[in-house]
């Protein structure tokens, strides 16, 4: 029966003894919650928690595209397409995309993700043709303007090609590498850094009564056997970012219980990503319905997957998430340097 140990992060100058940094940040941990199948959950000292587990919850994660890994980045979304849930239409053109682009930039998105076709629930595939035609010539105006780096949003080999050779630095595939058999190889020869996100299901069914035996756990057991996969393909752990999949397959109680339980991915040893931006959940929870209302339960996930160490949060909103982040770290006294 496998044991998993998820770390209770903190903050502060002050440690105790047995203290360990969380993934090589500024946050650390002492002890963690022992998860097992079957058995109730009990806090444990650093000191009992295994030594393979210790070293992956407490070792520096490798730099991505360039960005270290060892405070929170914000992943700005650019979605270019006609339906996407939140924004759909609004930055399909050109010069619209460029323009939200580099506005987000200016308020301090540390990297960009590119999407040309919507994975809302309910929604169908994109030709590969027309993927590439709405986000290739964006990536190249934005890498002729901005410096930051790209990632590209997709689950095909053929997008990721021509969106690599436009600019981009990274591929966020929400099928973890599971839709397309030859982006792994790709991204293996291109030495791409890859987000793996689970999902139960296709974009078409996946809120159709989707269930779990234990949603934490089932996710983690998902993600470590997708990161196997990826390095047989010749993918290296170091280049390889994982995300829960928020939205994707889950109720609302699956939903929160991956917010809560975030800390624990850390046991994976690459980043976490979280995804939580203005999803349908947080209107359920707050009671408004239109997806750009949703600003502040979105900065509120995102302060949480701060507070569990997440490397990267994917956000609309950058602005208001830069500015509430920063204040969060000034409150919990979490200095970044550089």
């Amino acid at each position: 029966m496998s044991v998993y140990f998820r770390p209770i992060a903190q903050s502060g100058p002050v440690r105790s003894a047995e203290a360990l940094p969380l993934a090589g940040g500024p946050l650390w941990f002492d002890r963690a919650e022992r998860l097992e199948r079957g058995a109730p959950a009990r806090l444990v000292p650093a000191s009992e928690i295994p030594q393979d587990w210790r070293a992956a919850l407490s070792r520096p994660r490798a730099d991505m595209a360039g960005l270290s890994m060892d405070r929170p980045r914000l992943m700005g979304i650019l979605n270019v397409t006609p339906d996407s849930f939140s924004d759909g239409g609004r930055h399909a053109a050109p010069e619209a995309a460029l323009d939200h682009a580099l506005a987000m930039r200016n308020a301090g998105a540390d990297l960009l993700d590119i999407g040309g076709e919507s994975t809302r629930p309910g929604s169908s595939p994109v030709p590969e043709p027309e993927e590439i035609a709405r986000t290739a010539p964006v990536i190249a105006a934005i890498r002729a303007r901005a410096a930051l780096p790209i990632s590209i949003d997709t689950r095909k080999r053929v997008v990721a090609e021509a969106a690599v050779g436009a600019g981009a630095a990274l591929v966020n595939d929400v099928s973890a590498l599971g839709y397309d058999e030859g982006l792994a190889g790709y991204c293996a020869a291109a030495d791409l850094p890859v987000c793996l996100m689970h999902a139960q299901g296709d974009p078409r069914t996946m809120q159709d009564d989707p269930r779990y035996d234990d949603v934490l756990l089932d996710i983690y057991d998902f993600l470590a056997l997708r990161i196997a996969a990826a390095e047989l393909a010749g993918i290296s752990r170091e280049r390889l970012i994982v995300d829960p999949g928020i939205g994707f397959g889950k109720t609302v109680a699956h939903n929160l219980a991956l917010i809560a339980g975030l800390a624990l991915f850390h046991g994976l040893g690459v980043p976490i990503l979280l995804g939580a931006s203005r999803k349908s959940f947080i209107g359920r929870i707050s009671g408004v319905s239109v997806a750009t209302e949703r600003v502040p339960g979105s900065v509120a996930v995102a302060l949480a997957g701060a507070a569990q160490g997440a490397q990267i949060l994917r956000v609309h909103d950058v602005a208001e998430t830069r500015q509430a982040l920063s204040v969060w770290q000034a409150v919990q006294g979490v200095h970044e340097d550089g």
